[in-house]
Parts: structure tokens; C-alpha cells; sequence
């Protein structure tokens, strides 16, 4: 099958893969969709030394696997988890000791024609709920994971730092909450979307100082960092919503006298995001940017790393 592959931070076409055979417990899926994300993006910089397929954002149709999903369009958690672990037995199998993770850790990804992952990890897509909207799951359930972390109200002054992919979904989903929302960033065509979803944007010079509750950063950059950190209150609470290539500078001591408390959050619940898309509370369309077919993976990706760029899709099957 033909499939992205990276190896020694080199990204290639290949057509020799073979299809993978799921083993008991998991499905085949054939991929339909696939989006790009930042942390592909990362992968391709360093930051894990991964070497297969890419890709973990992915809507398919199940192949081979339990009568009541075979042909039926599903999207997947990323993480395989043991399920006998301290992690999985405390119900926290997303930091499971022996996971594999799809197209980021031990398995290869979803920018090939076929997967596999545990029939566990699948869901349904709803009917009304477009291909390529659905590909939005799992970065749509990492944005709510937020409010699985932080109790989110409506007398709270809550900042999102960062109006690319994440940044987007992440301020779609926080709005839903009623808080007092500001979302900042550097391009006004982005901030545009959110703005007439009745969402308050500025840039970063709109950031009071020490004004904040909840800062959430989803730039990746350390420009990013700072804004989010300056911008709050003693006390506040610091969520870091992306993955950083390289160290990150900070100043510690300053975290220990305002009593910051600092969060990391990465995956979330998929049932909630697939309602989201359902019900169409969140509107993922306009951050579609480009559509590539799989024969185009390389240009995709140099499109992908186009500064300002947001969604760019794989179409890879019908």
C-alpha cells in the first residue's frame, strides 16, 4: 500500500507497505481522510525519534473487525493501551506504561491506505457528520480535555494564546462554557472566524498583564509562553496545550511566587467532540485550508509548513 513514512526525520512516498494484519482485539480500517497536524510537524523537527507511517487524525471505514462496525465510518483514540498497567487499572490509560500510540509511538500512522487500531478505540461517526468534518475529532476531543482538567464558569477570565489549528478549537470549545473569553494571536483573517462566532480576539499588545484566571498557550512557541504566563494572576492556572520541538526557557521562580499552577494536556474524550461536531456547536469548515490527494503527501506537508497555514487534508480513500 502506498503510505508517508518517515525515518531519520526524512519524510518519503513509499508504495511498498505492506497492509498491516490486525491482530486479535483490533481492526483494519481503510483511511478515507487524515489531517495534518502540528505535532507531524514536530516529528519531522525531532521531537520523538519515531520511524513509520505518520499521521494520527484520521476518518476510515472498518475492513476487518466485529460485525456491527464492518463499513461503518469511524474515527479513533490514538492511544493502545495494555489495560493492566497502574495507569490503565486507575483509569488513566492515556499515560499507560506500555502504549503504543498511533503514528507518533510503535504504530504505524493513518497517512497510509490502512490501519490498524483496538476495536476499543473506534467510534462511529454520526450520519449527518461529513467526512472531512469528522477527520476534526481527535484534535477537537484534546481541545475538551481542558475542561476534564479545569473547572471552566462563567465569572472566570480565561485567555487562549494561539489562533492556528489547536488555538482554534480550543476557543470554540471554551466559549461554549459562558467564561469571559479573549482568544490572541497574529493573523486577523484567523481571528476573523472566530469573531463571527461572537468570540473576542485581539493581539498579543490586548494582553493585561497579571489579569487572567486560566491561560491556555496553543502556539508551541516560546513568544507564545510568555504571553500566556505574563498574563496571569497570581494564583492562575497555566494549561500548555502544545508540543514544543525543543527546551523551553522559563522563569521558575517566578511560577513558585505567584503560586502558578501548570498543566499539561494533550488527549480527550472523543463521544463529547463527535456530539460537538454533530450537533454543529463547533464549525470546523473554515479551518480547512487545503486537500491533498495521498500521491501528494510531500506537497501537502510543505504546504502544511507554510507559516500561517491552517488545516491541510490527505484524501486517501472513498
Amino acid at each position: 500500500m502506498k503510505g508517508l513514512w518517515l525515518e531519520n526525520n526524512q519524510l518519503q512516498l513509499r508504495t511498498d507497505i505492506p497492509i498491516p494484519e490486525p491482530p486479535a482485539g483490533e481492526a483494519l480500517v481503510r483511511v478515507l481522510r487524515a489531517g495534518i497536524c502540528n505535532t507531524d510537524l514536530e516529528l519531522l523537527r525531532g521531537y520523538y525519534p519515531y520511524s513509520g507511517v505518520l499521521g494520527h487524525e484520521f476518518v476510515g471505514v472498518v475492513e476487518q473487525g466485529p460485525e456491527n462496525l464492518l463499513n461503518q465510518r469511524v474515527v479513533g483514540e490514538i492511544n493502545a493501551v495494555c489495560g493492566h498497567c497502574r495507569f490503565c487499572l486507575s483509569q488513566q490509560s492515556t499515560h499507560c506504561e506500555n502504549r503504543t500510540v498511533l503514528g507518533i509511538v510503535n504504530r504505524h500512522g493513518a497517512f497510509a491506505e490502512y490501519l490498524c487500531l483496538p476495536i476499543a478505540n473506534l467510534h462511529t461517526v454520526p450520519d449527518n457528520v461529513p467526512t472531512e468534518v469528522a477527520t476534526f475529532t481527535e484534535p477537537l476531543a484534546a481541545a475538551l480535555e481542558i475542561q476534564q482538567q479545569v473547572e471552566l464558569s462563567t465569572n472566570q477570565l480565561v485567555l487562549v494564546v494561539g489562533d492556528g489549528k489547536l488555538g482554534q478549537l480550543v476557543a470554540q470549545t471554551i466559549a461554549l462554557t459562558g467564561c469571559e473569553l479573549l482568544v490572541v494571536g497574529r493573523h486577523q483573517d484567523k481571528l476573523a472566524n472566530l469573531e463571527a462566532r461572537g468570540i473576542k480576539t485581539g493581539l498579543a499588545a490586548a494582553v493585561k498583564d497579571k489579569y487572567f484566571d486560566i491561560s491556555v498557550e496553543c502556539t508551541g512557541n516560546p513568544e507564545g509562553f510568555a504571553i500566556a504566563r505574563r498574563a496571569l494572576r497570581p494564583r492562575g492556572t497555566l494549561v500548555l496545550k502544545s508540543t514544543y520541538a525543543g527546551n523551553l526557557s522559563l522563569d521558575a521562580s517566578s511560577l513558585v511566587v505567584d503560586e502558578i499552577t501548570l498543566i499539561g494536556s494533550r488527549c480527550g474524550p472523543f463521544a463529547p467532540a463527535l456530539q460537538l461536531l454533530a450537533t454543529e456547536q463547533v464549525d470546523v469548515k473554515p479551518l480547512i485550508q487545503a486537500r491533498y490527494q495521498l500521491s501528494e503527501g510531500l506537497a501537502a506537508f510543505e504546504h502544511a509548513q507554510s507559516r500561517g497555514v491552517l488545516k491541510v487534508l490527505l484524501e486517501i480513500g472513498q
